[in-house]
């Protein structure tokens, strides 16, 4: 298909790429931002979603990127417990109802991750997978898919193109206390990893002091009683950083980099483009980007991956994990890019984070006190707030992005952001 032809926006975040489907919990959690996937509608286009979508939101999507609301569609999905989207959808009887939207179009299907049970649904609902020519193009991507989105496989990919991996070591769950004791004679503090995990979840920071006395490692289910697993020295680090770039049959090239927003391990926000005070990695996140993307398409696979990388307090970057699917990043560039074209602002900064109010606001409250204090995105000068993932469910976890021409214009909106919205801590 052209890019012109309609996509069926398929927000399965319920999948095995990233996380064992066993971790049902984390995944509904992340599943709550498929709202997000709006900014990706073009007319003619359906979003499958496993979370409602407010009416309200779906309006002020539409009016921002210019897509009148008649012309899309959206089809919620109900819940039906920690199985892949494409189960979700058969189980509520959706599958020719979506096939029936999808039409005679030579529409594609927009999968968030690019799994096993996304590629049989197209392949039911007689669709492709973009951005692949045939689902069998797919198909056959499969496999080095799910082995980058490993942190094994990530750690072997690395090492054979030459990226700066922290000393670490691979090892089953059974070996892992022996293996961090190991490097616990090396190291002050190690990571100890679930093989498929993503987001920070389900990571361990163990201490030389933590395994004293007798002290024995305790590992949580992720991962399962015999899963692999990755313990790493835990790095002085001084900025977490990644680079998402996109492969085509044209090469790879890079998209944007930045720098995470992290606690304990876990992603909570994103600034792009890098600070200054690590804009120095760029370069050397390009070329691990570049050859991982000659890797990633001698091997079939084609459309968006990121690389993330820790800088340590003297200035080194080390290669971390590779997420080879559209990530927490991906769809807010995407709307970004989309909000500014056009506009004065012609190298947009922006940022993404989560901020907690005090009290709740329904959107439309919300959205009015942006108005009020003169923060809510302004097409014509491509700067402001969006409110990018629909209203939370209790009212108060709000997710936003802000937009402006340079990081430090970020900064100062996301702090009036912070009293405008009042925000704990803000």
């Amino acid at each position: 298909m052209s890019e012109t032809g309609p996509f069926v926006v398929f927000a399965n975040f319920l999948s095995d790429l990233a996380v064992d489907l066993g971790e049902g919990s984390v995944l509904t959690q992340w599943a709550q931002q498929a709202p997000r996937k709006a900014w990706l509608l073009r007319p003619g286009d359906v979003l499958v979603t496993p979370v409602p979508i407010g009416r309200e939101f779906l309006r002020y999507v539409c009016d921002l990127t210019g897509v009148p609301r008649e012309t899309v569609t959206v089809v919620e999905v109900p819940p039906s417990g920690a199985v892949p989207l494409a189960r979700a959808v058969r189980d509520a009887g959706l599958a020719e109802h979506v096939r029936t939207l999808a039409g005679d179009r030579g529409a594609a299907l927009l999968p968030t991750a690019l799994d096993a049970s996304a590629i049989a649904f197209a392949r039911d609902l007689g669709l492709t997978v973009h951005p692949y020519p045939t689902v069998d193009a797919a198909a056959a991507a499969l496999k080095t898919t799910m082995l980058l989105n490993t942190k094994a496989g990530f750690r072997e990919a690395a090492e054979h193109l030459g990226m700066r991996l922290p000393a670490g070591r691979v090892c089953r769950r059974a070996e892992t206390e022996g293996v961090v004791r190991e490097l616990l004679e090396d190291h002050e503090r190690v990571v100890v990893k679930p093989d498929r995990s993503a987001g920070g979840h389900g990571l361990r920071f163990v201490s030389r002091e933590d395994l004293r006395g007798g002290a024995t490692l305790e590992l949580d289910t992720v991962g399962g009683p015999e899963g692999t697993w990755v313990v790493e020295q835990c790095l002085d680090v001084a900025e977490s950083v990644s680079i998402q770039l996109e492969t085509t049959p044209s090469g790879t090239r890079a998209l944007f980099s930045g720098a995470m927003r992290t606690a304990a391990g876990s992603f909570t926000g994103y600034l792009s483009p890098l600070p200054p005070s690590c804009a120095r990695q760029a370069d050397e996140l390009e070329r691990w980007g570049a050859a991982l993307g000659r890797h990633l398409a001698d091997h079939g696979y084609a459309g968006p991956f990121g690389v993330d990388a820790l800088v340590d307090a003297d200035g080194v970057a080390y290669a971390s994990e590779s997420n080879i699917r559209r990530t927490a990043t991906t769809t807010p560039h995407a709307m970004v890019t989309r909000l500014t074209e056009g506009s004065p602002v012609t190298r947009p900064a922006w940022s993404v984070a989560t901020g907690r109010a005090r009290r709740p606001f329904d959107f439309a409250g919300a959205l009015a006190r942006l108005r009020e204090h003169g923060l809510a995105f302004d097409p014509a000068s491509g700067e402001g707030v969006v409110l990018y993932a629909d209203a939370p469910t209790d009212g108060r976890s709000w997710r936003y992005a802000v937009i402006a021409g340079s990081t430090a214009d970020v900064a100062e909106r996301e702090t009036a952001l912070a009293g405008a919205l009042d925000f704990e801590g803000g």
